[in-house]
């Protein structure tokens, strides 16, 4: 053994509180760095893994008896094989054990001492979760400070959740809020400065491209943003953050859940909407406001727990709002690109979500557009008993749009059950999930049954969902009216639409030149313009398709010429048969290597 790891060997180590508090003092001012700290590095020799079930176990075994002391919770962990890599489990483990009345106090003692004194991450995480569950007041300096191990965030937020919001908050943004413009407000968060807390968040612009749902939901937690609001109830500046943070938090494209899990949500909302009269009728206002109102009507918004007509009354206000003149004409006016994009999906939009401000339908699709400056998706929300069904039982996603739910007839009923995906994690299935439904007729009733949650790699069961029966006649009726209500859209996502029918009716189209129908859409960056992708395989349109499974993918992007969008789809199908579409579309997908082979230039290549 050298001299040196002779030293190691004789000195104990560091306890991880007392670690992350060295750190803390070695950072400048005092900030943590943006992902924590990692923790202390350890040499593992000779490790045997556990499997999970054999890990649960064993952390079982290891508080059986409680431990008296931190020492022999780690000489436990030692022998049964617990090791850090265990700490998730350790966390869901603990969080769950039975523990009877007359232990709480013993338990919250033993919690206390880990977290001051462990050295290993798998031992604290234990006490972690004892202060979860047990913790009081006072133990939220202790959990904020090893919430900066970026491997412990997650459980010390958890607890802190539990403790005291805001601190939770503050510690989730200092670890987590990587993007330059947050770095200000969080800052003044993190130092507890109030004066410098207000300026910088009314200065923060709240663009989806930097405050995603759950940023947003932890600014008005760290920022405690209802008591910001009471305190300043003039600020108009403070007010349209304030909306707008709202908006973040119910974003279908992030989680939307996020909204869910702010406790002051109905406070944030009583306090937009009751003061909104006296924000200045801005663009920026008014889509702010519309997207509220969209999200109260049929979102997540829905989904809080509402007093009784107090959701109404507040689309009712809304409604009242923005049909007054002043507001009307910030609605129609837009000179740049994306103030028109806006201006039109207000003139569209505007009255959607007060058509139904409170009707207990049992069964609606509402197709909802949202603000293209935040480049919302288009979806076909369905809702049953006025609730709606993806962000109440799925939330990883939006709800899949109308051209996929409603143009091919996915939710028409037929004697055959037929099994309809509502909605993808916006990542994809195989990462994150989907939500399927079993659809069917049954003599004068369709019934909406076996429900079935993909959650790929989760170990927490899906949500039990019942099976729904609704009146055939009425359920026909609504999916009739669904399918060919067209006000949501726009011009060039009309053309879209009608090339796609025009190529699922005409398959040949694209068959005759060894392609297949891709993507077809408006223009995400662009909306402005339709988007037709397809697959190229040489020799399909023959029967002996050459390397099916190498295919090219070709982009053709469409502009909006200003005629009506039967006359452009019209056209752009006439091209479509007239010429080899790969001949002017661009390879956006497949390999480089076969592009190159077949003779097309890669993106970036041209």
């Amino acid at each position: 053994m050298s001299a040196q790891e002779e030293r190691d060997a004789l000195t104990p180590p560091t306890a991880l509180y007392d670690h992350a508090l060295r750190l803390l003092r070695e950072s400048p001012d005092g900030f943590p760095p943006r992902r924590g700290y990692s923790l202390p590095r350890k040499t593992v020799t000779g490790e045997d893994p556990l499997s999970w079930g054999e890990a649960r176990s064993a952390v079982l075994e290891a508080f059986s008896p409680l431990p008296d002391d931190p020492a022999t919770l780690h000489r436990r962990f030692e022998r049964l094989g617990i090791r850090d890599r265990h700490r998730h489990l350790i966390r869901s483990t603990v969080a769950g054990l039975p523990l009877p009345a007359e232990q709480a106090a013993a338990a919250r003692t033993l919690g206390r001492r880990v977290i001051q004194t462990g050295t290993t991450a798998s031992t604290v995480t234990a006490g972690i979760a004892l202060l979860g569950r047990l913790g009081k007041p006072e133990d939220v300096p202790y959990l904020s400070v090893l919430g900066l191990f970026r491997d412990l965030t997650g459980p010390a937020v958890k607890a802190l959740d539990v403790l005291d919001r805001p601190s939770a908050a503050v510690v989730w943004l200092a670890v987590h809020a990587r993007r330059d413009e947050l770095q200000p407000l969080v800052r003044a968060l993190w130092a507890g400065d109030g004066q410098a807390v207000y300026p910088e968040l009314v200065a923060l612009a709240a663009s989806p491209r930097f405050v995603s749902s759950t940023v947003a939901r932890r600014i008005a937690e760290a920022s405690q943003l209802p008591d910001l609001l009471d305190h300043r109830p003039s600020d108009t500046g403070l007010l349209a953050r304030a909306g707008s943070l709202l908006v973040r938090m119910g974003r279908s494209r992030d989680d939307p859940t996020d909204l869910l899990a702010c406790r002051d949500a109905l406070r944030v909302y009583d306090g937009v909407v009751g003061r909104a009269g006296l924000l200045p009728p801005t663009l920026d206002n008014a889509a702010m406001l519309l997207s509220l109102a969209l999200d109260l009507s049929s979102g997540t918004g829905v989904l809080l727990d509402w007093p009784p007509g107090r959701r109404a009354a507040l689309l009712e206000s809304l409604g009242r709002l923005l049909a007054e003149p002043r507001w009307a004409v910030a609605g129609a006016t837009g000179s740049e690109a994306d103030q028109r994009l806006r201006a039109d999906w207000i003139r569209r939009t505007g009255r959607q979500p007060f058509k139904h401000p409170d009707l207990p339908d049992r069964f609606r699709v509402e197709v909802v557009s949202g603000d293209p400056a935040d480049r919302e998706p288009v979806e076909a929300r369905v809702l049953i008993d006025g609730r709606p069904v993806v962000p109440a039982v799925f939330g990883r996603g939006p709800a899949h749009g109308p051209e996929y739910l409603l143009d091919e007839g996915r939710l028409r009923a037929g004697t055959e059950p037929r099994e309809v995906q509502l909605a993808e994690a916006d990542c994809t299935e195989g990462c994150c999930g989907a939500l399927y439904v079993t659809i069917r007729r049954d003599a004068d009733q369709v019934v909406w049954e076996n429900w079935r949650h993909t959650m790929p790699g989760s170990r927490e069961p899906a949500p039990e969902l019942p099976a729904y029966r609704f009146d055939a006649s009425a359920y026909d009726t609504e999916i009739a009216r669904a399918e060919t209500d067209c006000s949501w859209s726009w011009r060039a996502r009309t053309v879209a639409r009608l090339i796609k029918a025009g190529l699922i009716e005409k398959p040949d189209l694209l068959s005759r030149w060894d392609a297949g129908r891709g993507w077809i859409s408006s223009g995400f960056d662009d909306p402005d313009t339709a988007v037709v992708t397809f697959w190229y395989v040489p020799g399909l349109a023959s029967g002996s398709p050459e390397r099916a499974d190498s295919p090219l993918q070709f982009r053709w992007v469409v502009p909006d010429d200003g005629t009506p969008p039967e006359a452009q789809a019209a056209a752009a199908l006439r091209r479509l048969a007239e010429e080899d579409p790969k001949s002017y579309a661009r390879v956006c997908g497949g390999s480089r290597e076969r592009a190159e082979e077949l003779g097309f230039p890669w993106p970036g290549n041209a």
